[in-house]
């Protein structure tokens, strides 16, 4: 964070904030380029566990998205249900 409060002249903003009770979670694989609905999937998946999705970023391989850190563990099994990966290896 200082690193960044030293570069307020060049940027130019005007606030800085840190939250430290987010969690970061990811969706990761080439296959995201070809295979339709990933993200709908990850959001409504998210969504009927009713976990509030504060910030979405995304690449071509990548969906990630920050939520409250006490929903963590629950959006990981919900992610992998909702990716059958809850079924592999059982």
């Amino acid at each position: 964070m200082g690193f960044l409060l030293g570069k307020f002249c060049d940027i130019g903003f005007e606030d800085l904030r840190v939250d430290e009770t987010v969690s970061k979670v990811s969706i990761v694989g080439v296959g995201m380029r070809s295979h339709t609905g990933v993200a709908q999937t990850m959001f409504q998946a998210l969504s009927e566990k009713g976990i509030n999705i504060q910030v979405i970023s995304t690449s071509e391989i990548k969906i990630s998205v920050l939520i409250d850190e006490a929903d963590t563990e629950l959006a990981v099994r919900a992610l992998h249900a909702a990716y059958g990966l809850d079924k592999i290896g059982a």
